[in-house]
């Protein structure tokens, strides 16, 4: 079992920054890739982007300029940052770990999930 802690949401105005944080008691990331998806209310999970052991990276057209995704496997900790923030960026945050990708850009969820941490955009 993988124990994944996201930490850095919160409230932040339209045009703002935030770093997410997602710790993992383990070396997992250093093997699988690694995702940040995301829920907003009324609306399905979606993913926002991944990063593969390799260090390759594939995010989705709306984040693209705007959101980096890093890993940090000394500390076993990957990290979002997000820049540019708009209202449509409001939603929980989920980190998710050993899945799968295919074809460089499409990722498969694992069965490692943390909690989540919300981010709200406003104004």
């Amino acid at each position: 079992q993988v124990r994944l802690v996201e930490s850095g949401g919160g409230l932040v105005q339209p045009g703002g920054s935030l770093r997410l944080s997602c710790a993992a008691a383990g070396s997992i990331f250093s093997t699988n890739p690694v995702a940040w998806y995301r829920q907003a209310p009324g609306k399905e999970r979606e993913l926002v982007t991944f990063i593969t052991s390799r260090g390759s990276t594939n995010y989705a057209d709306s984040v693209k300029g705007r959101f980096t995704i890093s890993t940090d496997i000394t500390k076993n900790t990957v990290y979002l940052q997000m820049k540019s923030l708009t209202p449509e960026d409001t939603a929980v945050y989920y980190c998710n770990a050993g899945g799968s990708y295919l074809y460089g850009s499409i990722h498969v969820p694992g069965a490692y999930w943390g909690q989540g941490t919300q981010v709200t955009v406003s104004s």
